[in-house]
């Protein structure tokens, strides 16, 4: 039998902590609770997680420096980190990204939400299975977040306009369907009557783009000539919508 994945789970607070375990437990995952920074770092030194999730706002050191000296340590720099932040503002959530994490939830959240970006962190950090000559399929992981009007990409947040988000969260929501670019028009657009079919051309173009900043993300939209736009299905896509 496989190992079971290994979580780290950072966390002062005792029922939120009791929660997690519940969940990374049913999820099939070994969870290892630590209350402080310090015996988290005793933790990681005797055992090499898959992935940490490492609360911000700790008693004895900040899940900042927490980070960085994990990172320090043997396997460090190879484990994937996500931060839990109690901040409303986004602040936390830059500073952790900068550093490098992987991924970062604002409390209060939905634990079948964090469940869901553990799963999407571990499979983009799964390391590749034995080479042979089938061509190599990527999984595509996007998280769409409604409330917020955000769509992440692999890990990363797109800088997308109005009219970018709505086509792609359109897209999103019905991967395969295609939508014609009057659909595009009637569900997206404001006054879909003042636009042409070129507008919808033109926000597809720059919208492939800025999909093709992101260095893991294959072309996933596709074009179907004269009748519309479809989100690739035959690709291996993850969807969380949030």
């Amino acid at each position: 039998m496989l190992d079971k994945p290994l979580i780290l789970l950072v966390e002062d607070e005792a029922a939120i902590a009791d929660t997690l375990r519940y969940m990374l437990t049913a999820e099939g995952f070994e969870a290892v609770w630590c209350a402080t920074g310090q015996a988290a770092l005793q933790a990681f030194a005797l055992q090499t997680p898959s992935l940490a999730i490492l609360d911000v706002g700790l008693p004895d050191i900040s899940g900042f420096d927490l980070f960085r000296k994990l990172q320090a340590l043997p396997g460090g720099r190879d484990t994937p980190m996500l931060f839990l932040t109690a901040r409303s503002d986004e602040i936390d959530a830059v500073v952790g990204l900068e550093l490098g994490a992987d991924d970062y939830v604002t409390k209060p959240f939905s634990p079948r939400e964090l469940m869901a970006r553990v799963r999407m962190i571990l499979r983009r950090h799964a390391k590749p299975a034995a080479v042979n000559n089938a061509p190599e399929l990527h999984p595509i992981d996007f998280q769409l977040d409604l409330a917020k009007r955000r769509v992440t990409a692999c890990g990363q947040p797109l800088d997308l306009s109005r009219y970018e988000y709505g086509v792609l969260a359109l897209l999103l929501k019905q991967p395969g369907r295609v939508f014609t670019r009057n659909d595009l028009l009637e569900q997206v657009w404001d006054d879909p009557g003042e636009s042409l079919d070129r507008t919808v051309d033109a926000h597809i173009k720059t919208l492939r783009a800025k999909l093709r900043e992101v260095p893991e993300l294959p072309d996933c939209i596709k074009t179907l000539r004269g009748v519309g736009y479809a989100l690739d299905d035959t690709q291996d896509l993850h969807i969380v919508i949030v």
